[in-house]
């Protein structure tokens, strides 16, 4: 559900968003890859906040950039949470958009 209500968002602001690892519909991870114009900039993961709630926090590679840094790292985390999302956000203010669909 999250992840269907971040692509409407995302498309309805003139963005693209594209699943690159689908996990399981009501379980498992959620990663964002923060793009503009086909850049990757961040990858965040949704993880539970101290007030109940839920926030993108970092994590990781730092640089995107790297030949193969993201598919690895999607990889091995699929590898121990095969029930993993993973989702890029190509969009003007994906952090943004994606605070907002976190509520």
């Amino acid at each position: 559900m999250l992840v269907s209500a971040l692509i409407r968002r995302v498309e309805a602001a003139g963005g693209h968003a594209m699943v690159l690892a689908k996990g399981d519909a009501g379980a498992g991870a959620v990663l964002l890859v923060l793009a503009e114009r086909g850049q990757g900039t961040r990858l965040v993961e949704r993880m539970p906040a101290l007030d109940g709630g839920q926030n993108w926090i970092a994590t990781g590679p730092t640089d995107l950039s790297e030949p193969g840094a993201l598919s690895d790292y999607i990889a091995r985390r699929r590898r121990s949470d095969p029930d993993l999302w993973a989702v890029e956000l190509d969009v003007a203010d994906a952090e943004r958009i994606a605070a907002e669909v976190l509520g």
